[in-house]
């Protein structure tokens, strides 16, 4: 072979002797690629929108892309039953028929700019990056029914979502190798700016920059933020602007309404500048934005905004949290955890004595070294009455909904049998029709028993929507209030028991199917998920075994096999004689599982002579931490929503202070630290979870579930 064949020169390099009509090839980067560090953090910004120039941009913005979103879930719905119908051409070649269908991601973002350029009005509002991201997002929720787990499991059909559900825009990340490159949304100013525009009157003279502010006491004021915040001018280029923080959004390719800024309202007290210190103080970590909307029936328009920050970096703990963790962490115990919903006194009815049961050894599981601990978290009395409370606030929206909703469409509601016959009543005696302002009968529905109207196209009065934008609301509200609860319930079980716990795999889904109101009162995986991120978060982690091979509930420390039913509450050994309650022996069995494989519950096994030496070794201490009667030093209770840990729900609510009319106005207080974003209608699947199934057949491989 001939080196005119073999030998080409390299197409990075130019010689100053080449002709300049020669074409020239572009080849590999000399520089590295950029990459995202895996660890990242978000802080919720709330954006000032008072303005009706603004809302409406808004509110035609978030119309336009869940126009993209449901066009793109309509054409993937159409797309996936084509697919799954041809079973001949995925046994051929499953890959070439998804390419051909257009199930890849680069079909879907091809679709994407389609619908963007065929429309007519989609272009003032959207750009081709959002449109991009929303179709990365649709594929993200297609990819996971397409491929499964580990475990072979798939998910659903993708569904259509509503414009009510439609919460989150996602932006595109700015450029860290090239400069001023930041495209969707992009944040402008600075923290420094921002205190100087919005510096509290009785702030000291020394104070003069945000390191200074955050080192002052909690309860001073630090800023002082007009109620109606106008957006700054710039001078010269937003890349230039050092004053106050603005989100400033470009708009569609043939927008002729001028860039969308909107000011940033940020908390005016001293004891969140820390936080704020930690993730504004520097531009250079500054990642992504995302545009976010909530529920809020007090803002002008039914909602209000929030610009999403994600930051290269780890999120900001107080000193307190750290100090806290680092104790944890240094605790040499290991202890288990088992969960239940059940009633100890009516097995055949849900229950609500529902909660989670900690017990805990020193490492060395000897008493030399420390104390056996048992905690039980549970719900008091007074969380049952007020969620028995709120639940009937519930019922009474829903009820008022319904009865807008019949009075707005009385031509689509049959009367109901005590109307009918009063009707005929009043016919029978010659008197004239009453007409009725709400029909109580059912819905008019055709041959098939579907309605003879879609509800989407019913009429709905503005009432109606004040008090959905309500009832959403507070459902938003509380859930959040049950996330911050779970987490401080989780932190005090790590500082007692350490973060080394394990815990028996239960299928959470089944508890719901068969207690559906127990655990919804409870919420079991909120406060499981909670104790895995405290665990993971302090130096440890909640390891999970399985339920088949260890059985816990049915059998004893000694080893012997103590058969219960389900609504046998109580442990009574007859081999050794120990008697307690049956959560807490079962979380005391799990501090004494291991795994023969790890990351594989199945392969879980109880260390029996383990666990009768320690019983041995423990005695009557052992006994009485799994005795029934909590409340004890030994033995102590953490109230779900009590005053031992958390504050209770609606205690906020019930204190009604007379509010003072302020000149000024403060940013909505964000519970803890936000770790991610708000999810979109299709959730990406976590990071490190893309693992592949060698057993799944026609080429296609499964997405770990979490």
């Amino acid at each position: 072979m001939s080196m005119e064949m073999t030998v080409q020169p390299a197409p990075t390099v130019r010689s100053a002797e080449a002709p300049a009509g020669d074409r020239r090839f572009r080849g590999q980067g000399k520089q590295l690629l950029w990459q995202r560090p895996e660890q990242v953090s978000v802080i919720v910004l709330p954006l000032v929108v008072d303005r009706d120039r603004e809302r409406r941009r808004l509110e035609k913005l978030f119309a336009a892309m869940h126009s993209i979103k449901r066009a793109l879930q309509r054409d993937a719905r159409r797309r996936l039953g084509a697919y799954w119908v041809s079973p001949r051409r995925m046994q051929q070649d499953a890959a070439e028929w998804r390419e051909q269908l257009g199930l890849t991601r680069e079909g879907l973002e091809r679709r994407a700019y389609r619908h963007l350029e065929r429309s007519g009005w989609l272009l003032d509002h959207v750009s081709k990056a959002l449109a991009m991201h929303q179709a990365d997002e649709v594929w993200a929720g297609v990819e996971r029914h397409l491929f499964g787990d580990r475990e072979g499991r798939r998910s659903g059909m993708p569904r259509v979502g509503s414009y009510w559900d439609f919460l989150r825009i996602a932006g595109r990340a700015r450029s860290h190798t090239t400069e001023h490159k930041w495209e969707t949304f992009r944040l402008f100013g600075t923290l420094a700016g921002h205190l100087a525009a919005y510096r509290h009157p009785q702030l000291p003279k020394e104070i003069i920059s945000p390191a200074q502010s955050a080192s002052l006491a909690p309860g001073n004021h630090v800023l002082a933020q007009p109620r109606h915040q106008r957006a700054p001018d710039p001078v010269g280029s937003w890349w230039d602007h050092i004053g106050p923080l603005v989100l400033v959004f470009s708009g569609g390719p043939t927008s002729k309404a001028g860039e969308l800024v909107l000011p940033v309202r940020l908390p005016q007290g001293a004891g969140r500048w820390p936080y704020l210190l930690h993730y504004l103080d520097r531009p250079e970590q500054w990642h992504k934005v995302d545009l976010v909307r909530r529920r809020n029936a007090s803002a002008p328009g039914g909602w209000a905004y929030e610009a999403h920050l994600m930051i290269l970096g780890d999120g900001y703990f107080s000193p307190a949290t750290r100090a806290r963790r680092q104790a944890a962490a240094d605790l040499q115990r290991v202890g288990g955890v088992d969960g239940n919903v059940s009633n100890p006194g009516v097995p055949a009815k849900p229950a609500s004595r529902g909660g989670l049961a900690v017990v805990s050894f020193p490492g060395s599981y000897s008493p030399a070294d420390g104390d056996v601990a048992s905690t039980r978290v549970s719900l008091t009395e007074e969380e049952k009455a007020r969620l028995t409370q709120k639940h009937r606030k519930d019922r009474a929206r829903q009820r008022a909904l319904h009865r807008s909703r019949r009075a707005s469409n009385p031509q689509q509601y049959h009367l109901s049998r005590r109307q009918q016959r009063r009707a005929e009543r009043r016919a029978a005696a010659g008197l004239q029709v009453r007409q009725l302002v709400v029909r109580s009968g059912g819905r008019m529905v055709d041959a098939r028993g579907r309605p003879g109207q879609p509800f989407r196209d019913d009429v709905l009065s503005k009432g109606y929507r004040r008090r959905r934008g309500r009832h959403a609301e507070a459902a938003a509200s509380f859930q959040e209030a049950r996330t911050h609860r779970a987490r401080c319930a989780a932190a005090a079980i790590v500082v007692v028991h350490g973060p080394r716990l394990t815990i028996e795999e239960g299928n959470v889904s089944a508890w719901f199917q068969r207690w559906g109101r127990s655990c919804l009162a409870f919420t079991p995986g909120r406060l499981i998920k909670a104790l895995d991120e405290e665990c993971t978060a302090s130096g440890g982690s909640l390891v999970r075994v399985g339920t088949s091979a260890t059985a816990l509930a049915q059998r004893c420390l000694c080893g012997a096999r103590v058969p219960k039913t389900l609504g046998q509450r109580t442990h009574a050994c007859p081999a050794c004689g120990l008697t307690g309650d049956r959560d807490l022996v079962s979380a005391a069995l799990a501090a004494f599982t291991t795994l023969d494989d790890p990351g594989k519950p199945s392969f879980a096994r109880v260390d029996d002579d383990l666990s009768r030496r320690a019983q041995r070794a423990f005695g009557q201490r052992l006994q009485a931490a799994v005795a029934e009667s909590p409340g004890s030093p030994r033995n102590p209770e953490i109230s779900w929503g009590g005053s031992t840990v958390l504050r209770p729900l609606g205690a906020t609510a019930a204190r009604k202070r007379p509010r003072a009319r302020r000149r000024c106005a403060s940013a909505r207080r964000n519970a803890g630290p936000c770790l991610v974003p708000t999810p979109a209608g299709s959730t990406v699947s976590p990071p490190g979870s893309h693992g592949r199934n060698p057993d799944s057949q026609n080429g296609q491989n499964f997405w770990d579930s979490a």
